[in-house]
């Protein structure tokens, strides 16, 4: 198979979940098909399974049939990530990974709002990141929780797509699962990858993911939303950042070193992974609520 019909493959499967951030309109795919995901042997629109895509009554009629069992909140960042990465990549691949899932195992399962901006103090010394008060992020997703239990939704996964947020999640989870009486897990997409399954497209390891906008996430990138992977007009060797810490601008020079390796096939298999990680992770879910 030639890698630019390998390429329109992967993109059909992915189900365009990258150009579905909210109030971003889809277009057709190459060659003018529409643009649809597979959800099992059927093929289902990728909008069907976004909370805000759709309409009061096919979440009521959705809710009542029973049809719909399960919710996913993604959560991510506004952040910087590097010289060559957008700043939604964090909430982008989150979404991807999210949506995806959820449309293997549609109509069970629906994508709630993303969570866009996240706990991300540490990079504040480069320019463009948003952060929250770790108080505020957790408020936040709680609320979201707490709406769709309101609805009648009595499984809920926290899909992460930033590290910042990783750990204040796991932690308070287990309170919300008591406070809402309902079945909540955490995890962030890339729990999917061993030191195996990594070390067959990661040059740089499986200790480098997620890493930041190095060979992984730069690979993500470049196969579900290779528009926002940008290196024209950058010198790494001329960029100016005045961080503070030595290391910190050591380790930068090294993530964007590495991001050097990532490559779209790399991506497409990478997110098959997690893609299929969250679905299992999400019928274990649903059989146990």
């Amino acid at each position: 198979m030639s890698a630019c019909r390998s390429r329109r493959d992967f993109l059909a499967w992915a189900g365009v979940a990258a150009a579905a951030v909210p109030g971003r309109a889809a277009g057709p795919l190459p060659g003018g098909s529409l643009q649809v995901a597979r959800a099992g042997e059927r093929y289902v629109n990728p909008r069907k399974v976004l909370l805000w895509e759709c309409t009061r009554r096919e979440i009521r009629e959705a809710m009542e049939s029973g049809a719909l069992k399960a919710a996913v909140v993604p959560a991510g960042s506004t952040e910087q990530h590097n010289e060559h990465l957008a700043m939604i990549q964090d909430t982008a691949s989150a979404l991807l990974v999210a949506q995806n899932a959820a449309l293997q195992l549609y109509p069970e399962v629906i994508v709630a709002t993303p969570v866009p901006v996240g706990i991300s103090p540490y990079w504040m010394e480069r320019k463009g990141t948003l952060t929250l008060r770790r108080e505020t992020f957790l408020a936040v997703v709680f609320d979201i929780c707490e709406s769709l239990r309101t609805h009648g939704l009595k499984a809920i996964l926290i899909l992460n797509g930033h590290g910042g947020n990783a750990e204040p999640l796991k932690s308070e989870v287990p309170g919300w699962r008591e406070k809402l009486g309902i079945r909540i897990e955490a995890h962030s997409y890339w729990e999917a990858y061993t030191s195996e399954n990594a070390s067959r497209y990661m040059q740089s390891g499986f200790a480098m993911i997620p890493g930041h906008a190095a060979e992984f996430e730069t690979s993500f990138a470049l196969a579900a939303f290779p528009e926002r992977v940008r290196r024209e007009g950058v010198d790494y060797s001329k960029v100016q950042l005045k961080l503070k810490s030595s290391k910190d601008a050591e380790e930068d020079r090294r993530y964007y070193n590495d991001s050097l390796l990532a490559a779209a096939e790399k991506g497409e298999a990478l997110i098959r992974i997690a893609v299929d990680w969250t679905a299992a992770r999400l019928r274990d879910l649903i059989a146990q609520s």
